[in-house]
């Protein structure tokens, strides 16, 4: 589907008395190295260099060529091969000598230096691709191999013997002898056994030549010569020079010979029936199919006779030299396409057929040599495509093949290659294409064809594109040819705005001159653009991509041109014809370009700010937006209003959002826009390779390059390497579609467009809320169908995919704050919130959206189930017709087992029927149920109904309504629902007492006795009151409750002395000790529990209260001695403790930091020398670790592993370990950290009680110890603030760093665990805030 197009052409004629003989390219400094000379009269040799962008020719070597060779007239240049590197020329004559010319010869080196000579002369030669091995064939038939510095490496005879190397046995691929003609013509014969067999006869047209060709590789070379004068012959030989093969015979073969660089096939050339053919060879010498060059018998006698085949370096194009004229040939799907012909200067009578020679690196660079001159030629390999604007996107592609142009609209059939929809045959060899759309109301494709005799426009109606082909306008030939046969047409182009404006450029260029032809849709020339020769070197109009066709002309920057004189001419050219043509300010890459102008028209009454882009592709791959460069491994790329696209040689498909005018925006952000688009503001950013997570990338296949773009089908047209065609729906396009419709309101396209790519129907919300919202009417509207309906809503669900799967990637700001969504509040679901807004809608289509309704109920979240079920009930009373198919949709919505419940919720016993029928229920089981309820009352039924679906509250409620008081305590007792009985009977004291007491006993039996005390006493029991506030250990209010009984002073005495040892056992030594002071008057045990406490500030109080200073030293004084001691005690521990702990944290820590591995995993093999080379099959304990690179991933390999490691036992037995911190494991530093929180919990605790134990050692005159016990507070205090920092490392910043991407079931456990917490970074621990102590100024600093 692709076209050559020329991007490049350079002319130099033969001075006169000087004949071009042979050229090569100069790879490093872009020139060519021609040979002039010898001829018949002159033997003179010169050798020159031809720049061919500026024109100039300067001499490098000249000398004399004396033949020396009796048979021959004159020497004659066979081989001529120039190696960059040492800026030497290697010439191989046929008289049998070898020179070489060094441009820039060292000091002592000649210049000129013939190396060799074959005295019985040579009949062909070639290097290898590396230039590191010259074939040569003698007329002594002998083949040699030299080296660079051209010794001598085998010499090879070349016998008839070669051909008995070859047994060839063919199975006839692709030949009709093999082919299926039916049963009875397959009786009748063999089909393995050929027609007529090749005896190698040679041709009429033979020239007894020899040619040498090489693999691409420079493995093998074929040789393809005469032997005995009776068969031509190709032998294949490898580099070392042994005989691989030989062909097998085909007659009228000649001498023709080309290896494909990709080594498949060997094109050769035969002569049959009046017919040119290249045939196909593989390298084992067998036929591999052929194509017929096309050409008449007349021609064939003519310019056809002298043919000769050479492949470009990608194995793309085949070169056909011909007399006069050279063909390129291109492969696709197994057709071969004659995409250009190229005439040489020189006429069909000349001495000398023209040649051609590809450049050894860029593939489509070749040049063309005769005997007049030598041409050199850049092509590019483009698409000719139609408009890709909206409502014209037919997906139109032209593809040259000779005469004959074939048209396809890809849009309208998929037609593989070769074959087309429609084809046009011409007068001449196609030149170059190009194709548009006219303005008019009859749409139409306008296609001008530019060909050797002039140019063609044909029309095709938009209507009729499948029925019938384009028509015939008009064929003109602008400029006639004379004797200037340098002169050449090179491109064609549209160019102007609308159809009365609209004129065709015809680029051509000859040595003298190069012009544009100006011609309007009439067929009139209207005026000719014209500039020195090679001044212009093509035309990049805005493509396929906008209607405003404005022209860009490329120049030749090392022209020596008037820039300004050229501006001018280009002014007065546009002013006079309404074109519009400009110089471009920038570089343009030339193998493909297309200019685009903003996507959209601007509007006709204001004044764009738009400067346009020009995309050009250059020959080494980098796609430039202008000077630009957006990628350098493009492979191939196309323009639409909205997107830039591109493949890119790691076969992915891109996509690049264009800037472009947005209807219904202000003028203020047009000219916002057109500030960011001329400042180079706006920002072209090219997707990542990420196809996984990137709409705008895509994977395609390996090879594939870009046909045509269709935005309003959201299709993309590709061609494989093969040549056949794919067309793909990437979701970039689809999404912009999408989201196109729903800015337009088109709800109905962008429906469907979902349904049909799988695109998630949430979007159709989720893009704009607010908007579709107030728009679901419209829905509906243009929707209609039922079934889409539900489709949508059953599709709903409260993710936002316009922010997670289809993030719009479009940096368009302004579209981005115009249609910014709506945020819908947390306590609202997104799905009841259509939902209800489709209720709404629905409200009065009742009748013919009953269906929708329903579905809408169910999908709410939570879904709605009686609100449907209660719609169903109503259209049952209305339309019972209905009742049927409306009970299939909901029980195919929701599950039919909880529809049945809710129907029985609903009391509903005939609609729950009509469910259970839907059902896997078994009707022996819900049968004699239903009839069962059916017979009860309605209160009994309804009882009985919530009590089995486990409505056990509304059971309760129906039983109270019943007043059956009995079954009420017994069904409350059994459920539990005390409260609600309560409440139902609040105003029946008898009831609401009897269910109060039983709910005080099942909360006395439940452990929850505060409670039972409380309900126990709101009945005035205050006995059964008293026990529960005791067992609460409410000392306070069970007491109260004993003197309300009222009981004894005994009882209440032997009540108040077990509740005081019962807090004394708890260790609330207050409370134990205020019960022996106001209840028990024992004022010695008071004051002791108070000294346990430390409250000796209390015990002072009591004892002065009661007039006993007796106590001060036989109570006070000892728990004040008893109280030092305890305290002192756990000081010293706390003190012990962290001066061991800390020490091992840091231990541990240099450990881990100075092996990390070992650390973790322990050294299992002690230091011992293991191989590491050694290949164990996987086990499951091999497994269990995992690798150094996985085990921290938590995915060793066997599933197996990874579910044994997950279970419940070994999360117990990991949290046993963990508890333990056993020395040396991997727990103990977590351990220890752990335990040092706890102590200093511990010392804040105790803050309180030692200042309370100094005051009262101060008070009691004991200032030594008071000192000892602040002092060692103090130091336990100092210590846990030192350590602080250590342990907890309070002073480091959080290391710990969110891993999103890790699932919570990827993050491993155990040991595993614990090292991947440590090296990604832990979370930072809280620190523990030490309370400071406060000493006492009596005691001093």
């Amino acid at each position: 589907m692709r076209n050559l197009r020329v991007s490049h052409r350079s002319l130099l004629k033969s001075s006169s008395g000087a004949t071009l003989t042979a050229a090569a390219f100069d790879v490093a400094s872009d020139s060519v190295v021609c040979a002039f000379g010898p001829t018949k009269e002159d033997s003179l040799v010169q050798l020159k260099r031809w720049n061919r962008r500026d024109g100039n020719l300067s001499l490098i070597a000249s000398w004399d060529a004396p033949c020396p060779s009796p048979d021959l007239v004159c020497d004659r240049i066979l081989n001529l091969h120039f190696f960059s590197d040492s800026t030497t020329a290697c010439l191989v004559f046929a008289g049998g000598d070898i020179v070489i010319v060094r441009e820039d010869a060292s000091p002592g080196e000649d210049k000129i230096e013939i190396m060799g000579s074959a005295h019985a002369g040579v009949s062909a030669a070639a290097w290898s691709p590396d230039e590191g091995l010259l074939a040569m064939t003698t007329k002594a038939d002998t083949l040699i191999y030299m080296t660079r510095e051209f010794e001598s490496v085998t010499e090879i005879a070349l016998s008839a013997d070669d051909l008995k190397v070859s047994d060839h046995v063919s199975v006839g691929w692709g030949k009709k002898e093999t082919q299926f003609k039916g049963k009875k013509a397959r009786a009748l014969r063999d089909p393995t056994v050929p027609e007529s067999v090749d005896e190698g006869r040679l041709s009429e047209y033979d020239m007894y030549e020899t040619t040498i060709s090489w693999r691409g590789d420079g493995d093998y070379v074929a040789i393809n010569s005469v032997v005995s004068d009776c068969r031509r012959v190709i032998r294949v030989y490898s580099r070392d020079g042994i005989l691989n093969s030989v062909s097998e015979p085909v007659d009228n073969l000649v001498g023709a010979l080309s290896w494909r660089p990709a080594g498949n096939l060997l094109a050769a050339l035969q002569y049959h029936d009046s017919q040119a053919k290249v045939v196909f060879f593989e390298r084992n010498g067998l036929r591999h199919g052929q194509f017929d060059l096309r050409l008449s018998r007349e021609e064939l006698e003519t310019w056809g006779s002298e043919i000769s085949l050479e492949w470009n370096v990608d194995s793309s194009v085949l070169a056909i030299c011909l007399s006069d004229r050279i063909q390129l040939w291109a492969m696709s799907n197994y057709h071969y396409y004659l995409k250009q012909e190229i005439f040489s200067f020189s006429s069909s009578t000349a001495n000398k057929a023209a040649a051609c020679g590809w450049h050894p690196e860029e593939p489509l660079q070749l040049i063309v040599s005769s005997e007049g001159g030598i041409q050199s030629f850049l092509y590019s390999s483009v698409v000719c495509g139609g408009p890709a604007t909206k409502s014209e996107d037919y997906g139109v592609v032209a593809v040259i093949d000779g005469k004959c142009l074939k048209i396809t609209p890809l849009r309208l059939v998929n037609v593989p290659p070769p074959m087309a929809l429609h084809e046009i045959t011409l007068e001449s060899n196609a030149l170059d294409v190009t194709i548009t759309t006219t303005n008019t109301d009859t749409k139409a494709i306008q296609i001008c064809v530019l060909h050797h005799k002039g140019c063609s426009l044909y029309e095709w109606p938009m209507i009729s594109m499948m029925q019938s082909p384009p028509f015939h306008k008009w064929t003109i030939n602008p400029y006639q040819h004379g004797d200037n046969s340098n002169s050449m047409y090179l491109q064609a182009a549209f160019s102007g705005e609308t159809s009365d404006r609209k004129s065709i450029l015809l680029l051509r260029n000859s040595v003298e001159v190069s012009t544009i032809h100006a011609i309007n849709l009439l067929g009139q020339t209207v005026k000719e653009l014209s500039a020195p020769g090679g001044a212009i070197e093509g035309i990049v109009s805005s493509g396929p991509c906008t209607q405003q066709s404005g022209t860009y002309i490329i120049t030749n920057e090392r022209k020596d041109t008037a820039a300004g004189d050229l501006v001018k001419d280009i002014s007065d050219f546009n002013q006079q014809n309404n074109v519009n043509i400009a110089v471009p300010p920038f570089s343009v890459g030339r193998a493909d370009a297309v200019r685009y102008s903003g996507g959209t028209d601007y509007p006709k009454d204001k004044e764009s700010t738009y400067e346009e882009i020009t995309f050009s592709l250059s020959e080494n791959g980098s796609l430039f937006a202008n000077e630009r460069r957006l990628a350098r491994n493009c492979t191939s790329f196309l323009v639409t209003p909205a997107h830039l696209i591109l493949t890119t040689s790691q076969h992915l498909l891109k996509f690049v959002h264009l800037p472009c005018l947005v209807e219904g925006i202000s003028q203020i952000e047009h000219e916002l826009w057109g500030m960011c688009f001329n400042n180079d503001l706006l920002e072209l950013s090219l997707p990542p390779d990420t196809p996984e997570t990137d709409e705008r990338c895509r994977s395609i296949e390996r090879g594939a390059k870009l046909v045509a773009a269709m935005p309003s089908i959201f299709a993309v047209v590709l061609q494989m390497p093969r040549g056949n065609l794919e067309t793909i729906h990437p979701r970039a396009l689809v999404l912009v579609g999408i989201r196109t419709n729903i800015n337009e309101k088109k709800y109905r396209k962008a429906f469907f467009a979902c349904r049909n790519h799988r695109v998630d129907m949430n979007i159709l919300h989720d893009h704009d809320p607010g908007e579709f919202i107030a728009n679901v009417p419209l829905f509906l509207d243009q929707v209609q169908k039922v079934e889409h309906i539900d489709l949508f809503l059953s599709q709903l669900r409260d993710e936002d995919v316009s922010e997670t799967m289809y993030k719009d990637t479009n940096p368009d700001p302004g579209v981005s704050e115009l249609q910014k969504p709506e945020a819908i509040p947390a306590s609202i679901s997104k799905v009841s919130k259509v939902c209800n807004a489709f209720l709404d809608a629905l409200e009065n289509r009742t009748s013919t959206h009953f269906q929708n309704v329903v579905t809408a109920h169910v999908c709410k979240i939570p879904p709605d189930l009686d609100a449907g079920l209660l719609q169903i009930a109503d259209i049952r009373r209305n339309n019972p017709e209905l009742v049927h198919g409306a009970i299939e949709h909901i029980c195919f919505l929701a599950d039919v087992n909880r529809l049945y419940d809710n129907c029985l919720g609903l009391y509903d016993l005939q609609l729950a029927l009509l469910v259970a029928q839907q059902s896997q229920k078994d009707p022996k089981e819900y049968l004699p149920f239903l009839r069962n309820l059916q017979k009860e009352p309605l209160l009994r039924r309804k009882y009985w109904i919530d009590d089995h679906l486990g409505r056990h509250r509304k059971a309760l409620r129906h039983l109270c309504e019943l007043n059956a008081f009995d079954e009420v305590k017994t069904y409350a007792i059994k459920h539990s629902l005390y409260t609600e009985a309560m409440e139902y009977y609040r105003y029946q004291d008898n009831n609401l007492e009897n269910i109060t007491r039983l709910y005080g006993d099942y909360l006395n039996q439940q452990g929850k006795y505060k409670e039972a005390g409380l309900a126990f006493e709101y009945l005035n029991d205050y006995h059964a009151a008293m026990d529960a506030y005791r067992q609460a250990y409410l000392w306070k209010e069970s007491i109260s409750c004993a003197t309300m009984i009222p009981v004894s002073q005994s009882q209440l005495q032997s009540l108040c002395t077990t509740i005081a040892d019962t807090l004394s056992e708890s260790k609330d030594y207050f409370s134990a000790a205020i019960i022996h002071t106001d209840y028990l008057s024992d004022i010695p045990t008071a004051a002791r529990l108070f000294c346990k406490g430390y409250y000796f500030a209390d015990a002072f109080r009591i004892i002065g209260l009661h007039h006993r200073p007796d106590l001060l030293e036989s109570v006070i004084d000892v728990g004040l001695v008893e109280g030092m001691a305890s305290m002192t005690e756990l000081l010293a521990d706390c003190k012990s403790q962290i001066n061991a702990q800390v020490p091992r944290i840091q231990e541990l820590r240099v450990k881990q930091a100075e092996d990390p591995l070992a650390f973790f995993n322990g050294d299992a093999h002690e230091g011992l020398d293991i191989p590491d080379n050694v290949s164990l099959a996987p086990t499951d304990s091999s497994t269990m670790g995992g690798s150094l690179f996985t085990r921290y991933t938590n995915r060793t390999g066997t599933v197996g592993t990874n579910a044994t490691r997950r279970t419940s036992k070994n999360r117990r037995r990991e949290e046993r370990k963990k508890a333990r911190g056993k020395k040396g494991s991997i727990y103990e530093e977590e351990y220890l950290i752990n335990s040092i929180g706890r102590l200093i919990e511990r010392v804040n605790s105790v803050n309180e009680e030692v200042d309370r134990l100094v005051m009262g050692l101060i008070r009691r005159g004991m200032r030594e110890r008071a000192v000892a016990v602040e002092n060692a507070m103090n130091e336990v205090v100092s210590l846990c603030n030192e350590c602080t920092e250590e342990v907890f490392r309070a002073g480091e910043k959080g290391k710990a760093v969110e891993h999103k991407d890790i699932s919570e079931g990827a993050i491993p456990k155990g040991w595993d665990g614990v090292m991947w917490d440590t090296l990604h970074g832990e979370k930072r621990r809280e620190v523990p805030v030490v309370k400071s102590f406060s000493r006492r100024l009596l005691l001093g600093q």
